[in-house]
C-alpha cells in the first residue's frame, strides 16, 4: 500500500485511488458510504468489532520521528506497528535520501510492540553506529518520546502516539 497525500492534505491509498478520493466527487460517496459501515459496525455491542485500518486500508500511526537537523530537518516520518527499517533507499519505511552517511538499506530500525506498548530502536545492518541520547547502540534499547536519535549526519526526536495511555486496539 502507497500513501499519498493530495494538494488539500488528505491521505489516501494511490494504490487504489488515482486522484483523492474525498477531493474527488465521484468518489466521495464510495467514502461517506464505507465510513457509515464502519461506525455501524464500531457501535454494534453484539458483534465482534473489526480492526478499524483493516477496513479502511489504513495502517494507523503509533509515533513519529521529526528531523531536527540534517538533510531533511523539519520533516517528519510516520512510525506504524512492529518494524520500521530506516535507510537511504526508497524501498525503506523511513526514507532518508539526502544523507549519503546513511547506509541506503536498514540503518536502523524502530519498532512497536503493541502487546507490550514499547518502542525500541535496533541496531541495523550498515556500517554506522546510532545514537540515542548520544549512547551507541549496540543491542535493543527502549525509546522515550522526545529521545534524539542521530543516525549519520541527521538528528531526529521521537515523538511517540501509542503507549501507556493509548493504543489503537479495541477492546471490549
Amino acid at each position: 500500500m502507497k500513501l499519498e497525500r493530495c494538494e488539500n492534505g488528505h491521505v489516501y491509498n494511490s494504490g487504489r485511488y488515482k486522484e483523492c478520493p474525498y477531493c474527488n466527487s465521484e468518489r466521495l460517496e464510495d467514502v461517506e458510504v464505507r465510513e457509515e459501515a464502519i461506525d455501524i459496525i464500531q457501535n454494534d455491542e453484539d458483534k465482534t468489532v473489526a480492526y478499524w485500518a483493516n477496513e479502511l486500508d489504513v495502517e494507523p500511526v503509533v509515533g513519529w520521528v521529526v528531523c531536527i537537523s540534517g538533510y531533511d530537518k523539519g520533516k517528519d516520518f510516520k512510525l506504524k506497528t512492529e518494524k520500521n527499517f530506516i535507510g537511504r533507499g526508497p524501498e525503506m519505511d523511513i526514507c532518508i535520501s539526502g544523507d549519503n552517511s546513511i547506509t541506503r538499506k536498514n540503518h536502523a530500525v524502530i519498532t512497536y510492540n503493541p502487546k507490550q506498548r514499547v518502542f525500541m530502536m535496533l541496531p541495523g545492518e550498515g556500517t554506522g553506529i546510532v545514537y540515542v541520547q548520544n549512547e551507541a547502540v549496540y543491542s535493543p534499547r527502549q525509546l522515550n518520546s522526545f529521545d534524539v536519535i542521530e543516525i549519520g549526519n541527521s538528528k531526529f526526536t521521537f515523538v511517540a502516539l501509542c503507549g501507556e495511555n493509548f493504543d489503537w486496539k479495541i477492546e471490549k
